[in-house]
């Protein structure tokens, strides 16, 4: 069980049957009458966001999730295939437990599975991944003044926007979580 003082960004919660993860949070202390928590759940089975308040003090379950690195392999038309790096077994996830997911997945990206009651539900991406440029439009002199951007398509066939001077062959370090350009990087 954990109580109101133990949540944080990320940290998985049961509530009514059902895991969630809490999105963000926030403790308010009222001049009048007790504290409490507003909270942004998102759901980890349908991926909807809840917005729920807890008093202070109040308890939520723990969700029988279980978090284990594994490394993609490969991708078919079944879904995608995970290997655990410790044990080396081998797990399909189906394409739509993945969603969005699936434009920052690059073979070998270590990634953090999550299971619950024994059923694959989804997956974790690191924070950053570092992508090849595949397909843009190049670049011309001059045009890192103006902050203006276009679209280019990188390994995993997502499509970014990017700055005018990236060209194709550039590596780019991009947040998974927003989906956006962060830095070039060298490979």
């Amino acid at each position: 069980m954990y109580s109101t003082p133990d949540f944080r960004k990320g940290l998985k919660v049961e509530l009514d049957g059902t895991p969630y993860s809490i999105v963000d949070f926030q403790h308010v202390k009222p001049g009048k009458g007790g504290a409490f928590v507003r909270t942004k759940l998102k759901n980890l089975l349908t991926g909807g966001i809840i917005d729920k308040t807890f008093r202070a003090g109040e308890k939520v379950g723990k969700p029988d999730i279980n978090q284990s690195n594994m490394q993609f392999l490969y991708s078919d038309g079944d879904g995608y295939h995970f290997m655990n790096v410790n044990t080396y077994d081998q797990v399909q996830v189906p394409e739509d437990e993945i969603g969005s997911d699936k434009d920052f997945l690059k073979e070998n990206t270590i990634v953090e599975v999550l299971e619950y009651n024994g059923k694959v539900i989804g997956i974790d991406l690191p924070n950053f991944v570092s992508l090849k440029v595949v397909e843009t439009e190049p670049g011309v002199k001059g045009d890192t003044a103006t902050g203006a951007t276009k679209p280019a398509t990188v390994e995993t066939g997502a499509e970014i926007n990017v700055p005018l001077f990236i060209n194709e062959g550039d590596f780019l370090k991009i947040d998974t979580r927003t989906g956006e350009y962060m830095e070039r990087v060298k490979e």
